[in-house]
């Protein structure tokens, strides 16, 4: 990696470590502010924000549950697939709760329509600092970045996210014991199985750096391959809070396919590195 970056009047010279502090804290500022504003924006559609997003995997006709319903239809599968009521009522026991409970989803929704811009913001600062064949190598680094984390978010939305609420929610150890669940513990389940899967999803960007600075290789990928698949699904079977074999094979396979993805990333920046050396 090239050691120069730009000053502030336009020429290349040497950055002072603080110097680096004070671009760095500028490309957050401004990725920040973006967020902020987006968030600010979601806050003004408070019907969509929840009722069309967040409370609708609480809704029998979500899209998840009807694919789930057509597909055991079509397979002759078992018709515990279908999904046709979701008892629990949702409560707010804290007089401030549904308030703050309203902007914390709002910054959260800003974090994700605002993900592509702040991951630009941080290219543009470590983009100086690389070798312009490096940055051809980087090529495209926003948008798959940003990709893999909003497909991420998707999958978790309208798979693990309705598997949680319809399986957690409707549990109960007796008939006596009625579930009414507080707002901030649902929407504490769906933000957290959203993002977390959206972070998951980055795999093959963490193997791609990974492979760049020499931490991994796809040899040790492919000899641990075997490895990989306990340990997918287990991390499966944490995120997935059923029982059911179909639902863990749902999480499983998109999670081994990424594994796959990371092993031919890994294999093409090796491929690079040994044809520029």
């Amino acid at each position: 990696m090239a050691a120069l970056f730009g000053n502030k009047d336009g020429t290349a010279g040497e950055m002072s470590f603080l110097g680096h502090l004070e671009a760095l804290r500028w490309h957050l500022v401004r990725a920040v502010s973006v967020i902020m504003v987006l968030a600010v924006v979601l806050f003004c559609f408070k019907e969509f924000l929840f009722d069309g997003v967040l409370l609708a995997p609480k809704n029998p006709h979500f899209f998840t549950y009807r694919a789930m319903c057509y597909l055991a239809h079509k397979f002759h599968l078992s018709d515990d697939l279908c999904v046709t009521q979701i008892n629990f009522i949702l409560i707010s026991t804290d007089i401030s709760a549904q308030f703050t409970t309203h902007m914390m989803v709002a910054f959260i929704g800003g974090l994700v329509v605002g993900f592509p811009y702040l991951v630009w913001e941080l290219w543009r600062f470590i983009k100086p600092a690389l070798h312009q064949n490096e940055q051809r190598y980087a090529k495209g680094i926003v948008f798959y970045t940003s990709f893999l984390f909003i497909t991420g978010v998707l999958f978790g939305y309208y798979v693990i996210t309705p598997m949680s609420v319809n399986f957690l929610g409707t549990y109960q150890v007796s008939e006596e014991v009625k579930n009414t669940i507080t707002l901030d513990s649902f929407i504490s389940t769906v933000t957290t199985m959203t993002m977390i899967t959206g972070v998951v999803f980055e795999l093959p960007i963490v193997v791609y750096f990974l492979t760049k600075i020499g931490m991994l290789t796809p040899k040790f990928m492919r000899t641990y391959r075997r490895h990989a698949v306990v340990v997918i699904l287990i991390v499966a079977a944490i995120i997935t809070p059923t029982s059911d074999a179909t639902t863990l094979m749902l999480v499983f396979i998109p999670l081994y396919i990424l594994y796959e993805i990371s092993i031919f990333v890994s294999a093409y920046v090796v491929k690079k590195k040994e044809k520029n050396s």
